[in-house]
This record gives structure tokens, C-alpha cells and sequence, in this order.
């Protein structure tokens, strides 16, 4: 196994890597196309972007001037807090499409849940399925409460749900729960936004097995069962970040990790942002 042949069924019989490449905060057409290139290089396969990063269009021109054909990788983007709504959902996916060039996109994801548009965003979604302007729908940032309320109108369930997960932010319940419902869960700030690579613990596991604290973390995530995007414009963090298939935890290594929960959010938190019906 390999980052390339790692898959993941989903829910609905489509398969998704299940370690991607992040694209927030990827910036400027060089650094982005260049970026992609490494990752690509390196066998990520499925790469992350959103309407709310605002680089779509650089995402778009990177793969078209690197000549990567369309079937080749698997792509996500997400509909933003503002174009919530189920006309303004479709318009602006339709927009993020031209922005991507492409026809559809793998995994269309509502970004975070809102009060104000909760329903209709969703319906939305399910109808851009039928259209074949995604192959997948899911969500981002629904907690428990989020997907029972869903359920309770959806004629069908998110197959993924994108949360902040990282060791000192375990969500067990969370996973748990996606678990029990054929929802496969995927870690944003996989590696706490850097907060989590000086943890004593996790330096010591990755001493025991000559790798980064980082691969540790995402070894961590992988055995899991943990969809995950890191994130870096670095070539040798990118290469780094894919170099985890040639050694396992332990039992005990994995509890040793799973105990640093400390519930520490790096972003914001998902009840407040659909109260608010934004990024507060």
C-alpha cells in the first residue's frame, strides 16, 4: 500500500484517497502550480480547495498547465458560509467549476453549517449530484447534532464530513458516530497548524521509528481510518508528508496518542458559526 492505491470506498461506491493534499492558504499561480506539481509527483491524488480560500481559479490553471488529465486526480471544493442558499449554492459552484475548468468536481462539501441556509444549501447538493456537477456530496464541520438534524429532511447523507482533528482534538465521539453511519471522517489541520510537533510523546514514538513527529501524526490518522489533507509548499515536507506506509504503530502507541485529547481547537468552533451564520 501506498499513498496512491489507498482508497477509500464512500458511502455511495465512489472511491477517494484517503490521504489528500490541503490547498488552504496555497497562494500566488507559482507557488501553487509548483506545489501541486511536488504533491503530484509524490502520488497525492486528491487535492482540497474551497470558495472561501480564493485560489479555485490557481488551482485550475496549475493542473491545466501541468497537463495532469481530468480522470487522473480526485478534487474538492466547498460552498462558502456566503453563498449558502439553494440558488446561490449552485450559481457559485457553477462559477468554482469555470474558476477550476473543469465539468465537476469529485466531492462538493458544504463548508460550515449555518442556521440560515441549513436546508436548502443541502438540497442543493443533492440536486448538483443528479446533474453530474460532483460525483460525491458531504459536509464540513458538522458536529453530531449537525447530521441528526440533516437526517431528519435529506433524501441522502453526507458521505464525508471534514472536521479539525488532530491529537490534541481526538473528536472520538465524532468519529465514532460517522463510524456507525457510513460516513467516512477527514481531518482538516491534520497536524494542529503545527501546535502538536512538540509534544513529547509523539517525539519520542517518532524516535522509536526514525520518522518526523509529523508522519507519526499522520500514521496516527491513517490507522484510524482517518480520511486526512496535509498541507505544505515545501517540496520536502510534501515528499515527507506521503513517506508513512513503511512502518505501523503499536496498540499502545496509538492509546499513547489518542490520550493527548485536550479538546484545543485551532479554528472555530462549528456551533458558534451556525449561530452566527458565519466565521464568527
Amino acid at each position: 500500500m501506498d499513498i496512491k492505491t489507498n482508497l477509500l470506498t464512500l458511502a455511495d461506491g465512489n472511491k477517494m484517497p484517503q490521504e489528500g493534499f490541503g490547498l488552504y492558504k496555497v497562494d500566488g499561480q507559482d507557488t501553487m502550480t509548483n506545489a501541486v506539481r511536488q504533491a503530484y509527483k509524490d502520488g497525492y491524488r486528491l487535492f482540497d480547495t474551497a470558495q472561501l480560500y480564493g485560489n479555485e481559479g490557481q488551482v485550475g490553471a496549475a493542473f491545466e498547465q501541468l497537463g495532469i488529465p481530468r480522470q487522473d486526480y480526485f478534487l474538492t471544493t466547498k460552498v462558502s458560509e456566503a453563498n449558502q442558499g439553494y440558488d446561490s449554492a449552485i450559481n457559485s459552484v457553477k462559477e468554482s467549476l469555470r474558476k477550476l475548468r473543469t465539468d465537476y468536481v469529485d466531492l462538493l462539501l458544504v463548508h460550515w453549517p449555518i442556521q440560515r441556509a441549513f436546508f436548502d444549501t443541502w438540497r442543493a447538493l443533492e440536486d448538483m449530484k443528479k446533474e453530474g456537477l460532483t460525483k460525491s456530496i458531504g459536509v464540513s464541520n458538522y458536529q453530531i447534532i449537525h447530521l441528526q438534524y440533516l437526517a431528519t429532511k435529506a433524501h441522502e447523507m453526507p458521505v464525508v464530513d471534514q472536521i479539525e482533528l488532530h491529537p490534541r482534538l481526538t473528536q472520538t465521539p465524532m468519529l465514532a458516530f460517522n463510524q456507525a453511519h457510513h460516513i467516512v471522517t477527514q481531518a482538516w489541520s491534520p497536524l494542529g497548524r503545527g501546535a502538536v510537533l512538540q509534544i513529547p510523546e509523539i517525539q519520542e514514538i517518532a524516535k522509536r521509528h526514525g520518522k518526523s513527529t509529523a508522519q507519526v501524526i499522520l500514521r496516527w490518522h491513517l490507522q484510524r481510518g482517518v480520511s486526512f489533507i496535509p498541507k505544505s509548499v515545501h517540496a520536502e515536507r510534501i515528499t515527507q508528508n506521503a513517506d508513512i506506509y513503511d512502518f505501523e504503530l503499536s496498540s499502545n502507541e496509538m492509546n499513547q496518542i489518542n490520550a493527548l485529547n485536550t479538546f484545543s481547537r485551532t479554528g472555530r468552533e462549528p456551533e458558534l458559526t451556525y449561530e452566527e451564520n458565519r466565521q464568527y
